[in-house]
């Protein structure tokens, strides 16, 4: 009876000591992003696919999910992450030209003409030297994300420069806010999670932004007119899933082989959705009554002749490889 109770208890140690073992190898991973939670938005649903992917494979390995900006405010997501306040995020990369002006190429007026072209641009050289910057500031990319963009005005229809003339626009980034001020608007620089009241209030009277954040934010409450990327999309924004290299890290192989895999797939699902989102912007906003245009070729050529005076000009004398790196993009046909 001794015998047995020893070894009942030996039994019982080794169990505990076993499940002590595997707490310890268990990580969790903090992951930001300032987009909807649960309400459909595809980066939202690349992020939880991966979470849910990487805790199915049992590697001891948890992606909490923090969406909506909860955890850090939209543009303070690179710096979060250096900084190990979070582990990954969804992140317009061109939020981080303040740290490495060189991301601003990822959000370039004309520079991506479409999906097909954003794929290609995935495998360039341009997009290598993106990720050099990326590495070289302490944070890898676990998938590729490019989307398509929009803009939109509360009281008219944006088609020709002059359109914007006197204008409060809300602009994405540095290089669509210097084309838009060449075009004669008034720049306002905040987040897209705070587009809507920033239209509501008439801080704003003009945005652009993905054709995603344009339904997801309910933006289409707010506009009179939107102009669509229809077959002459100016607008295009790379925004990946990343990682802080302190992160990765911190992981086993096997840990490090999931979360690819779960990417990879994450990635593979947003390729088949980019598209649609575009569709479902025109077909939300034809339903709420807001007017849909598109740009004629003749309209993007003025917009891209604006752009090459304003945008490109400034990128390419004032970014340390900015030139180098307009001619890796347009390279890609």
């Amino acid at each position: 009876m001794l015998y047995k109770s020893k070894r009942l208890i030996s039994t019982i140690s080794l169990i505990a000591l076993a499940t002590f073992g595997t707490a310890q190898a268990q990580v969790t991973l903090k992951a930001s992003h300032q987009f909807p939670g649960g309400k459909g938005d595809v980066r939202d649903e690349m992020v939880q696919m991966i979470a849910r992917d990487v805790a199915a494979a049992n590697v001891g390995l948890e992606i909490k999910v923090y969406p909506g900006a909860s955890l850090v405010k939209a543009q303070e997501q690179w710096k979060a992450m250096l900084s190990g306040q979070i582990d990954m995020t969804s992140f317009p990369l061109d939020y981080a030209s303040g740290f490495h002006p060189q991301f601003g190429a990822t959000l370039m007026p004309g520079l991506v003409k479409g999906h097909a072209h954003a794929r290609r641009i995935n495998d360039s050289a341009f997009l290598n030297d993106i990720k050099g910057i990326i590495e070289k500031g302490g944070v890898k990319v676990l998938a590729d994300a490019w989307l398509a963009g929009a803009f939109a005005g509360k009281d008219k229809c944006i088609k020709k420069p002059e359109d914007v003339a006197g204008m409060k626009m809300r602009s994405a980034g540095a290089t669509f806010s210097q084309m838009w001020a060449g075009a004669g608007a008034s720049i306002v620089s905040i987040p897209s999670s705070e587009v809507y009241s920033a239209l509501q209030q008439g801080v704003a009277t003009a945005t652009d932004t993905s054709t995603g954040s344009f339904v997801s934010f309910r933006l289409y409450e707010q506009l009179k007119c939107i102009t669509a990327p229809g077959d002459n999309a100016l607008w295009f924004m790379y925004e990946p899933v990343l990682i802080s290299m302190k992160s990765w890290d911190k992981l086993n192989d096997a840990q490090k082989k999931a979360l690819m895999s779960a990417s990879k797939k994450a990635e593979a699902y947003f390729e088949t959705e980019s598209k649609k989102l575009d569709d479902k912007m025109v077909e939300t906003f034809k339903a709420n009554k807001v007017e849909v245009v598109t740009l004629t070729d003749a309209e993007a050529e003025a917009w891209r002749a604006v752009a090459q005076k304003t945008s490109y000009k400034e990128f390419s004398d004032k970014v340390p490889g900015g030139k180098e790196l307009i001619e890796k993009a347009l390279s890609v046909k």
